[in-house]
């Protein structure tokens, strides 16, 4: 047996005092090979005990490399490096960069300091929301005339680098980066191997250079939208009031009914009405639509705001179309004055048939010209509740000669018996979408009032009651809707798959409602990336689910970190390591982002890999482990070969290999690398997963039929009991998680100073904007190498993740669940 490489016995006193501030073991191991820096890490510790004995290990870090900048340098006082220990450990100082910058300043500045001073030269409290970083790159792309994809790494460094976003999260600025050559520049074509070409004449002019693409916002179906007041008017009074309304801003709505969970369908509208704004300095309101109380109900209003801000956006106000309903009535009366307008006593089947939906042309109602006295005192009748709901309509008195079904005399009021969730039973009555609709956009004063493309036929309407009542009239812009082919957006069938027991809620993740992708895991910057780059037409999107995951996964390539992770495990013995062998690997959580920070994990005597990656015989074709065969293990320091096998005797299965550690001799570097997890206990490796979901389409079909129950797909839930991660698990979740609460609460409390208001969203009794709602366990992404990208699902039960915990690892009573977000590429060499 070849001899074992010697496990770490470093009986150095330096290292457990270096553990004693937060250090790892492996980190206080590398903090003591140097030993000037060692012996000044060594005084900070003694000297300051109480201030830095048991911090987190970002700032144990930090602090060790606070001792190695010291090192080099002899120009900083010893209160001066006091002052950068106490930034340190108060978190103002966060990152390497940090600490340089506040030594730097140090070498030219004494105490006492001015502390603004300090904080902008060092980067403290600096912060930059998504809007704004977004806004910064753009400009920069703009002004440098940057024209391609080319040109992406230069500009990422170059802004990384510049005074402006200097202490900006480097992974955000390059993902800012991303979205606005995305915007610009349409997806990244994979470059083609160029063709020879003859050499170019000295005379030739160099090819014209192409301009860069425009924004979403300005081309297409949206750079083509009126300018704010270029919507006309019946009289030139109503545009000028409106521009002095709104200082010549886009103001835009995004007015969903309450009756149900949004779906990404509305994803599309919400980036529309919001972004477009948006991109021109405007407002959007969130404007309910509680016209139909029999409905409506409270989870579905406080979902929908819980959406539209997980998507990233925030409402300038939150408005109801009940907050109109006195102004809306006091209109209806003035229509009916102005003999635009009659209370009808027809039943149902008699309004069909008047409005030509059995003959294909309308007829005049028999209550179409009655007086207009005599339709006001059956108006208020309908308020007063003398009538029961069908028993009396408020129509309008439109055009029975015009070809559009729109203008045939469409209900304005209906009479309802349900208490309304906010007036209570002060009403009886209730406008339709066809009457609330355009005055309450007139009332708000909207300036783009943008809708999918089935309310064209709408917009003569729209029109029409604008000018019959002269009020100002805002003007409506139709696009294509978002579906996805093998998914149905039906409230009812959803309803029915909920009620019926094919999925598991609203939020079930084989779903496409928002609430059921964000439980899946799915980032809502991946849903606003896909949708930018489909871009916004009149013609309807319907796309197959599998070029929306690709979306998915391209995000999550650069953003999510790695673990190593198996799905099915089998045991491996390395026999030549003993028993107690234990090497802590410090791994990167990705290998392209250093930002993303890295994990330390135990190798030893016993791991395990994936079953799928052992076969019992070899051939040529394979690379993976097979008897005899040698691969290479992700981020370890050797090879290992198999060298024989273990099966159960009842069922012929492979339970356990036996393999040994290429470490002696020139090392032939394998055609293949694995993934594996130790068995550790001491550390808590591995991490054992209660249950991974796997979800497969629910339907059958690309186009659902109509009967959607005959095409739902057997075993569209998988469920895995026996995958491990390793433990960078903890760090990395509890990192996720913490960064999460702290970005939801700056956002929220930014919000509540620009936007609405939590006192005021009290005072109008709607949902209020709160932190908690921008945080889940779906924050905990990450790629499980080789496998698949995961999220962790809403069942686990981890009291190590709740706020305010101590636990560092598994505690008695946790449940961990994830779900796979989507599956990874295929591999086109893995066989």
């Amino acid at each position: 047996m070849s001899k074992a490489p010697k496990a770490d016995q470093a009986s150095d006193p330096l290292v457990p005092l270096f553990q004693s501030i937060g250090l790892t073991k492996a980190k206080a191991l590398e903090a003591i090979k140097a030993p000037k820096s060692a012996a000044i890490l060594k005084d900070i510790i003694e000297s300051h005990k109480d201030v830095v004995t048991g911090l987190d290990e970002k700032r144990a870090t930090l602090v060790a490399n606070l001792a190695v900048q010291l090192s080099k340098t002899s120009a900083v006082g010893s209160d001066e490096q006091d002052y950068v220990l106490k930034a340190i450990v108060d978190s103002r100082l966060k990152t390497v960069d940090q600490v340089t910058a506040a030594l730097k300043y140090f070498e030219t500045s004494k105490l006492p300091i001015e502390e603004a001073d300090f904080n902008r030269a060092c980067g403290v409290g600096f912060t930059i929301s998504p809007e704004e970083l977004y806004t910064q790159v753009e400009s920069y792309v703009s002004t440098n005339n940057i024209s391609g994809w080319a040109s992406l790494g230069p500009v990422i460094s170059a802004l990384k680098n510049s005074p402006e976003l200097r202490w900006a999260n480097p992974l955000e600025v390059k993902t800012a980066v991303e979205k606005v050559f995305l915007d610009k520049f349409g997806p990244k074509e994979t470059a083609k191997p160029k063709a020879k070409e003859p050499k170019a004449k000295k005379e030739e002019a160099a090819p014209a250079a192409v301009p860069p693409r425009k924004s979403v916002f300005e081309e297409g179906f949206l750079g083509n939208l009126h300018k704010p007041g270029e919507n006309p008017q019946i009289h030139p009074h109503l545009r000028e009031a409106h521009l002095k309304a709104t200082g010549g801003q886009v103001w835009t709505r995004f007015p969903p009914e309450p009756n149900g969970y949004l779906h990404i369908g509305h994803s599309k509208a919400i980036f529309v009405n919001f972004g477009y704004a948006a991109h021109y300095g405007g407002k959007t309101y969130l404007r309910y639509d509680d016209t139909n109380p029999e409905k409506e109900e409270a989870r579905y209003f406080e979902s929908i705001l819980e959406m539209v801000r997980w998507l990233g956006f925030e409402p300038w106000k939150i408005t109801y179309s009940s907050d109109y309903f006195t102004e809306l009535y006091d209109l209806a009366v003035e229509l009916i004055r102005r003999d635009k307008a009659y209370v009808c006593h027809c039943t149902q089947e008699e309004i069909k048939i008047d409005r030509g939906e059995k003959r294909g042309q309308p007829r005049a109602c028999v209550h179409r010209n009655r007086p207009i006295e005599e339709s006001l005192k059956e108006f208020e009748n309908m308020k007063d509740g003398k009538y029961k709901p069908k028993e009396a309509n408020l129509r309008m008195k439109q055009d029975l000669n015009d070809p559009n079904p729109q203008m045939w005399d469409l209900t304005a009021y209906r009479v309802l018996e349900t208490p309304h969730h906010r007036t209570g039973d002060k009403w009886k009555i209730y406008p339709t979408y066809d009457f609330t609709h355009c005055l309450v956009d007139s009332m708000e004063n909207i300036s783009h009032s943008l809708c999918t493309t089935e309310f064209i036929a709408s917009r003569q309407s729209y029109d029409w009651l604008c000018d019959a009542l002269e009020v100002y009239k805002p003007r409506q812009s139709e696009y294509g809707r978002l579906s996805l082919e093998g998914s149905i957006m039906s409230k009812r069938k959803i309803l029915a798959l909920v009620e019926e027991g094919y999925v598991s809620g609203w939020d079930d993740p084989r779903l496409y409602t928002l609430i059921a992708l964000r439980r899946r895991g799915i980032p809502p910057g991946a849903i606003i990336s896909f949708i930018s780059t489909l871009g916004v037409s009149t013609a309807p999107s319907t796309i197959e689910i599998a070029r929306f995951e690709q979306s998915v996964r391209q995000y999550l390539e650069g953003s999510a970190p790695r673990l190593l992770m198996v799905m099915k495990p089998l045991k491996v013995i390395i026999e030549n390591l003993p028993e107690d062998y234990c090497l802590m690997v410090e791994k990167p959580l990705h290998p392209k982002v250093p930002e993303l920070g890295t994990s330390t994990i135990p190798f030893t005597r016993t791991i395990y890999i994936e079953a799928d990656d052992f076969r019992t015989e070899d051939s040529p074709d394979y690379f993976r482990l097979a008897p005899g065969k040698t691969v290479g293990l992700f981020q370890a320091p050797h090879p290992i070969t198999c060298t024989s096998y273990k099966t159960d005797p009842a069922t012929g299965q492979v339970t356990e290999l036996i393999c040994k550690l290429e470490n002696e001799g020139p090392a032939k570097k394998p055609k293949a690398y694995i993934q594996w997890v130790a068995e550790h206990p001491a550390s808590g490796s591995p991490v054992r997963i209660d249950e991974t979901r796997i979800f497969h389409p629910l339907f059958k079909s690309e186009r659902v039929p109509s009967d959607f129950r005959s095409d739902i797909a057997p075993n569209s839930l998988e469920v895995v009991k026996t995958a491990i991660i390793e433990v960078g698990f903890w760090s990395l979740a509890k990192r996720a998680l913490t960064d999460a609460r702290s970005d939801a609460k700056k956002r929220t409390e930014k919000a509540a100073k620009e936007n609405f208001t939590t006192e005021t969203a009290k005072a109008n009794d709607s949902p209020q904007a709160t932190s908690e709602q921008l945080v889940g366990n779906e924050c905990v992404r990450f790629q499980g190498l080789r496998v698949g990208y995961f999220a962790l699902d809403k069942d686990s039960r981890i009291a190590a993740l709740e706020e305010g915990s101590e636990a560092t690892g598994r505690t008695q009573g946790d449940y961990i669940v994830l779900n796979r977000i989507v599956s990874l590429k295929e591999d086109a060499g893995k066989s």
